[in-house]
This record gives C-alpha cells, structure tokens and sequence, in this order.
C-alpha cells in the first residue's frame, strides 16, 4: 500500500492507467480481459489538463468494457457523480470482478477528504464482484453486505465511521477469505471501537476468512486481547494489527492467549513495543513471518502506567 504513487498492480493483475486519448509513443492498448484498467483525471506536471469524465468516456468509446474483468479509478472531480455514472454503465461491465475505488495520491486528496456516500446502490449494481477495495471513508456508508461471491474487501481510511465498521460486521459474506478494515483516527470522523468490529472475532459470518487485518487503530491492545481468545484466529494464515498503537500490553495478549504458530505471518508493523517484547515474539513464533518493522520505540510512560495523549500515534490519518 502507498499513498504517494499508483497502483502498479490490482487483485493480481497489471494497472495500466488511461487518463484520455493516447499520446505519441504509448504504443497499443492491451488485451481488455488482462490488465486492470485504472482510469484518471490527466495530469502533467502536476497540472489537470483533463477529467475523470472525459477520460472514462475515451476508454468506454476505446474498449471492450464487456471483456473487462477489473477497474481501478483514480481521483476524480467533486462535482462529478461517481457512484451514478458507474451504476449507470454497469451492464456494459458484465465480467467485472474486481473493483477499486480511490486509487487517489495524498497529494491529490488526503485521504480523510475522500468522500463516498451511500455505495449500496453501487453495490447492487455491481452483484459479481470478488473483490473490492475502497480508499477513504468520509461519508461512507452502506448497508450491510449480502454476497455469495466477495472473496476480499478492503476498506482504507483516516477515520472509519462506527456505522460503517458495524455494516461489515453484520454482512454475510460465507466466500469472503481476507478483509483488511483501517480505523483512523477520532480527529477525522474514526468513531470506531472495538465493540463495534467485536462480532467479527467470532468468525461466524466468516466461515472462510484466511487473512484478518484491523490496522492504523488507537485500540490495537484492546483487539489483541480479544483476539487472545477469539475464535476466528485458530483458521487465520495472516494476521495484521499492523500501523497503529499496539504496545507491550497487547502484545503481551498474544503470547500468553491461544497459539498462533500456525499462522503464515503476523504483521504488527508500526508498533510501540519494546526491544525485549520483539525479543520474545520471534522467539515464540519461530515459524511464523513476524513483522516488527517501523517501530516508533518504547513509550516512556510504561513504566508509570499511563499514557501522556500524545505519546502514541496511527500510521495513517488525515
């Protein structure tokens, strides 16, 4: 994941970006059902010369939409209705899989500015998808999601409303295998808790979920304890608490809970754990891909038990 360049590659395909008409030199288009097709506003030299509306109409004159398999779409205007121009093609896109909305640079937008609405009309307009991302959650909301077919669902944010984090944990999602949820921060509408994303510990809506991923959270101790004794954990290949506030307590409630020798990799990058609470986590999970990169060091406030507001900070928020 990067805020500061495209997407070169999308559900295991190649992105190739189309922004309008090609220039001299880019050579011919690919086959439609090979690549994933990002569409752009035109830029040069951080300039827009162009829009999203422009360049989508281009590619939906340009290519054969109805071989097309995945979409990226990457910043568009404000006063663009995205949500209804998609679901207003969406029978031309009868193959498509796989769907990422706001492959959008920081420099374009922050992503605590990006702004989806209601994305339930767009989700029905779209039953098929297997796979489906979405960067920034600034008015999101949906209602929670019915699908025999959705295998990934990721959800980026600066801040994830507590509605949005309840829609998921009530879905029924029986195919879904690995769900990533970002939580932000409380400065930019992340008003959600572990209570609320608590149902998905259960794992009983979630029958073939493989990877878990609740990251860039102010709350990573809180979901450690839970996850201690969770039932989901025992079927999980990957688990990520990566990116946000996870100290020496949390950490501390996963060494001492159920095993997790199992698991192919624990990702806890961005941590606030001490040199000798890494010591004992690779050394407990000697089989297991631990990583324990991008340590913001040991708070100095362990030793007094409280934590100064400031001390700790998420990866990702405004």
């Amino acid at each position: 994941m990067t805020l500061s360049a495209p997407l070169e590659e999308f559900a295991g395909l190649r992105a190739v970006t189309v922004d309008g008409p090609p220039e001299p030199g880019d050579g011919p288009l690919p086959e439609p059902g090979e690549v994933a097709w990002a569409i752009r506003q035109r830029e040069r030299d951080g300039r827009w010369i162009g829009t999203f509306a422009e360049a989508f109409d281009w590619f939906l004159g340009n290519v054969d939409t109805a071989q097309v398999t995945h979409l990226v779409v990457g910043y568009w205007d404000h006063d663009l209705d995205l949500h209804t121009l998609l679901i207003e093609v969406a029978g031309r896109f009868p193959r498509l899989r796989a769907l990422f909305l706001g492959d959008i640079l920081d420099w374009e937008l922050h992503i605590s500015w990006i702004q989806h609405g209601d994305i339930t009309p767009l989700l029905a307009a779209y039953p098929d998808l297997e796979h489906l991302e979405i960067r920034g959650a600034s008015d999101l909301a949906f209602e929670p999601l019915r699908s025999e077919r959705l295998k990934v669902l990721r959800i980026e944010s600066g801040g994830l409303p507590a509605e949005v984090a309840r829609a998921v944990a009530a879905s029924d999602l029986p195919a879904l295998e690995h769900l990533d949820l970002w939580f932000g921060s409380e400065w930019y509408d992340g008003t959600t808790s572990y209570d609320d994303v608590a149902p998905l510990l259960t794992g009983e809506r979630l029958p073939a979920l493989r990877h878990l991923g609740l990251e860039n959270g102010p709350f990573q101790d809180e979901l450690a304890e839970g996850l201690a004794s969770a039932p989901v954990v025992a079927r999980l290949e990957s688990l990520s608490l990566a990116m946000g506030m996870l100290t020496d307590r949390g950490a501390e409630a996963l060494l001492t809970g159920q095993p997790l020798t199992h698991l192919r990799r624990l990702d806890l990058h961005h941590h606030f754990l001490s040199g000798e609470m890494q010591e004992r986590l690779r050394a407990a999970l000697p089989g297991v891909e631990v990583d324990l990169d991008d340590g913001r060091g040991e708070p100095d406030w362990l030793d007094i038990g409280y934590p100064p507001s400031s001390a700790l900070y998420i990866a990702v928020s405004e």
